[in-house]
């Protein structure tokens, strides 16, 4: 993989090998999925938010020409963006639009302020920004500033306005340290030929921040991620016919690809934005876009549940609701079937890509009590103590991962990686876990302090 950015880590040839080999990474980049489905689903909803609905058809056009207008702009294959918005259709379009342009989006959670954002430009040098003008009284077109005049990277802002919001900035316009503003909507131009890209490049960078004091950053190629999305919607027989509701936030990798957006867009269906979730926000939208799968963490759980009877919404629609970032205490479990009418299943997963689940037909017992088993059958796993030896079946211990979605090391963090991966390549999660008799995952929190030391713990060294 040696067309990944500097500063990555690339899987080993033999494993590289060994995950073509199996079809789990096929070579198409994750705009030309989208391209691709364009054309085969082009006047299905692809894309709702509010009263907002784009087809697959309309939504490929939008990402073509915001893709035309990026490069007009001197963005260029293997530069980076920061992009930080709410869960609105703008931020799929520039998601793929930056993609499309071979520039690599940075994945920022819209709670991110000018501490965590400026780390994030500094490491990747990112040479742009795309946010909101102002959120919920934050002004992030002034946070941008600052960050552009502290340093040397930071040269093009695009600002999503609100409707017939004017921006104290103005659009197309350049402050003392060189930076330029552009209102988002104006990002537009005919689109330009196909670039050629490969997909063992990286495509975006998702954010992981347990266990260090500033953001990590966790390069995901096309081929790792457009099978890691592809794996999880074969998992829950996802069709056309279904409507996914991204609840959590879009930039989070539960809502983006578990299956999560990704996922859906990759088999034709449609891709409902919340604008949070909470039950106000979602126990309506299920209703009326007839939503029949999302993805939440177990205290929106609880929320929903107990404002169901009040809000009265008809949920009956929802077929399976999964359920992740957190232990789901066993009371809120036993009451999804009964009170919401659909399927749990119990999801952990971090952004470094391991991922385990539990399967629609698996015992109850299974569902209410565990995190299931490994989402590939290439994904390994072990359970090991604080010294890196493996504990007996049953016993706690930490998670290790390695596998064709989980990546080899974070990005530019050398001192990071020899802390967080060992030297065969298996990433020390920071998770306290144990196996059950049937082999399904018990996640049952985070290990606080762990001694760590590089290759420590790892005698087959593969």
């Amino acid at each position: 993989m040696g067309s990944m950015l500097d500063g990555c880590t690339p899987w080993p040839e033999a494993f590289v090998d060994r995950y073509w080999a199996a079809g789990h990474w096929r070579g198409n980049t994750l705009d030309n999925l989208l391209r691709d489905r364009a054309l085969a689903y082009g006047p299905r909803t692809a894309l709702v938010h509010g009263a907002t609905r784009l087809t697959y058809a309309a939504l490929n056009r939008r990402v073509d020409r915001m893709a035309a207008g990026f490069r007009l702009l001197a963005l260029r294959p293997g530069q980076r963006v920061v992009v930080q918005l709410p869960n609105v259709p703008e931020f799929v379009t520039v998601v793929f639009a930056l993609m499309r342009v071979g520039v690599v989006p940075v994945l920022c959670p819209l709670s991110h302020r000018a501490p965590q954002v400026s780390h994030l430009v500094r490491v990747t040098e990112a040479r742009g920004y795309v946010g909101p003008s102002t959120h919920q009284g934050f002004d992030h077109t002034a946070m941008a500033a600052g960050i552009a005049a502290g340093g040397p990277f930071l040269r093009r802002v695009f600002t999503l306005e609100a409707p017939g919001a004017p921006s104290p900035y103005g659009g197309f316009t350049t402050d003392p340290a060189g930076c330029h503003y552009f209102p988002l909507g104006s990002i537009d131009a005919p689109p330009a030929p196909a670039l050629a890209q490969s997909a063992d490049q990286v495509a975006f960078f998702l954010l992981s921040e347990g266990g260090a004091a500033a953001p990590r950053l966790v390069p995901r190629t096309h081929n790792d991620y457009a099978y890691q999305a592809r794996a999880a919607a074969e998992l829950v027989s996802l069709t056309e016919d279904d409507v996914y509701l991204a609840a959590l936030p879009a930039a989070s990798g539960f809502a983006f690809g578990c299956p999560g957006i990704i996922g859906t867009l990759s088999v034709g269906a449609t891709v409902v934005l919340a604008d949070g979730p909470g039950p106000a926000e979602c126990l309506p939208v299920i209703e009326r876009e007839r939503i029949t799968v999302t993805s939440v963490e177990p205290a929106t759980v609880r929320l929903w549940l107990d404002a169901l009877p009040t809000v009265g919404a008809d949920v009956s629609s929802l077929r399976l609701l999964q359920v992740g970032g957190a232990p789901l205490p066993r009371a809120t479990a036993e009451r999804v079937g009964p009170e919401l009418g659909c399927r749990l299943q119990q999801v952990f997963g971090r952004a470094e890509g391991p991922v385990t689940l539990t399967r629609p037909a698996d015992p109850d017992e299974t569902v209410l009590a565990t995190q299931g088993r490994p989402l590939s059958p290439d994904d390994e796993i072990r359970i090991v103590d604080a010294r890196g030896e493996d504990v007996p079946e049953g016993e706690p211990g930490e998670l290790l991962a390695r596998g064709p979605y989980t990546v080899r090391g974070f990005y530019r963090a050398p001192e990071e990686n020899a802390r967080s991966f060992t030297t065969g390549g298996w990433l020390r999660t920071g998770d306290l876990a144990r196996r059950t008799p049937d082999g399904d995952l018990v996640v049952t929190g985070r290990i606080d302090e762990v001694p760590r030391r590089a290759g420590h713990g790892d005698p087959s060294g593969t």
